[in-house]
């Protein structure tokens, strides 16, 4: 299922890098592979700086069996497209582009947001991030 989402880290400096991430961006989901796999301020700065990705979690990179017969994201620069990360310079800023949720990693722990909810006026929504991890 398609659901865009977009994923981020908060800097020292308050500016939060990220990249898109296109495939189940629902929290049930993507919320519990971020939370399980990429836990680490290390693993998330390894996941978003390879840019723009159809999944953070899948065993194949564009119909190929992953090498390392593992799982992993798929980013586009794979099919040759450059999509690096991108710097907004603040949650405003973050926010601006019409994904369905959004992710930021603060204080070592992933945050949430439903970004149907809201409106020019407040926030989105912070949704809460189902615990355990899949079945993958």
């Amino acid at each position: 299922m398609a659901t865009r989402s977009r994923i981020g880290i908060e800097l020292k400096d308050g500016s939060i890098l990220s990249a898109y991430h296109h495939w189940d961006g629902y929290p049930e989901w993507l919320g519990r592979i971020l939370t399980t796999h990429y836990n680490t301020k290390e693993k998330v700065s390894e996941l978003i700086d390879g840019g723009d990705m159809s999944s953070c979690w899948t065993e194949s990179v564009w119909g190929n069996v992953r090498p390392d017969c593992g799982y992993g994201p798929e980013y586009y620069s794979a099919r040759g497209e450059n999509c690096p990360p991108r710097l907004d310079n603040d949650m405003e800023e973050f926010f601006s582009d019409g994904e369905e949720y959004s992710y930021i990693f603060r204080n070592g722990e992933w945050v949430a947001y439903n970004m149907n909810q809201f409106e020019d006026s407040k926030l989105p929504e912070i949704v809460e991030i189902p615990t355990g991890a899949l079945a993958v």
